[in-house]
């Protein structure tokens, strides 16, 4: 079991109120009153431990699991051991996230890094800046002229907010982050370190090399949006960055300027999206993707991990490679190239 010092549960819970809250089938109503003190990963599983199997080439974690109770699909059941409390759902790692959400609330909303409550007196607010009942801005923390922030609005520590800057409420901006030139909605996670509505890289070629071309936009972030760590989103040039709402987005992300990214949708790590790229919604890319600029990412498409996007990408497809080509036409030429070498392999080897 995982040591706890950091994220204790926040109550215990028992396998029947599980089956309720979730809308799961209790298979074993007789273990309904067992009790879940903690979550867990199945393979390691434990004491009172909730675990999730989903997918048939997990089927094996179920084979001598030993747990309080599990969540898995109807064609797993009969591997769940019989002393183990079995919670039937077609979704077994969403109800587990559910249900970790319930026991560690902590974990998954960010909270005050201090513990600090109010405006700390080691901060920086500007007599002009209009913060709501319920703000918290802890030590360290610079709110600049003009900025207006939403109640239950945590400003973490050494987090910079420039002028003007708009914030919803129930937002949480993360220590060392910095946000400028932007309008951001409720709700929104902006993680340690990241930086919102800085120049975007716009130069144009002078007779001494490269010259700045001024960067007057903003960026606008609708509501639900999570910002992770050190990712950046450059303030548009002429228009607006824009961030549709409820999309997720991980650390080290470059979003450059006039970037529009639609509703729900979900960028991995080391993602680099150039200048006025449009994002439809629904939209999943893999870590350390590469779009060039002007580009438009249909509603839907899924782009591979590690690929270089040169095209447009039509709504709903998959796309994979380096250059990105529809799935199933890169995969035809890896097989082909495959081919290719072992043939020449062979050849060397018969003389």
């Amino acid at each position: 079991m995982s040591e706890t010092c950091f994220f204790p549960p926040s109550r215990h819970i028992t396998a029947a109120e599980i089956a309720v809250l979730i809308g799961a089938e209790l298979t074993r109503p007789d273990l309904g009153n067992v009790e879940i003190t903690w979550i867990a990963p199945a393979l390691a599983g434990g004491e009172g431990a909730l675990v999730f199997v989903e997918g048939k080439r997990n089927a094996a974690l179920l084979d001598g699991l030993h747990a309080a109770a599990v969540l898995t699909t109807a064609d797993l059941a009969e591997r769940v051991p019989a002393e183990v409390a079995l919670l039937v759902t077609p979704r077994p790692q969403y109800a587990f996230a559910t249900v970790g959400r319930l026991l560690y609330p902590e974990a998954a909303t960010p909270v005050t890094v201090t513990g600090e409550t109010g405006v700390s007196q080691r901060a920086s607010v500007d007599p002009s800046a209009v913060l709501e009942p319920g703000v918290v801005v802890e030590a360290g923390a610079v709110i600049g002229p003009g900025v207006a922030i939403g109640s239950g609005t945590i400003v973490a520590p050494n987090a910079t907010i420039g002028r003007n800057c708009k914030i919803g409420r129930d937002c949480f901006v993360g220590p060392n982050a910095v946000i400028q030139y932007a309008l951001i909605g409720d709700g929104v996670v902006i993680h340690a370190g990241a930086t919102i509505g800085q120049d975007g890289f716009g130069f144009t070629f002078g007779k001494s090399g490269p010259e700045r071309i001024p960067q007057i936009g903003r960026v606008i972030i609708q509501d639900n949006v999570e910002i992770g760590a050190n990712t950046a989103v450059d303030r548009g040039a002429l228009g607006d960055t824009v961030i549709g709402e409820n999309t997720k987005i991980d650390n080290l992300v470059q979003i450059a300027h006039n970037v529009r990214l639609g509703r729900n949708c979900v960028i991995a790590g080391r993602t680099g999206i150039s200048g006025s790229v449009t994002v439809g919604d629904n939209v999943m890319m893999g870590g350390a993707v590469g779009i060039a600029d002007h580009l438009t990412i249909g509603d839907g498409a899924q782009l591979a991990a590690g690929s270089a996007f040169m095209h447009d990408v039509p709504a709903r497809e998959v796309w994979a490679g380096y250059p990105a080509k529809p799935i199933g036409q890169t995969m035809r030429e890896f097989a082909t190239l495959s081919k290719l070498a072992k043939s020449k392999a062979r050849n060397r080897d018969n003389g």
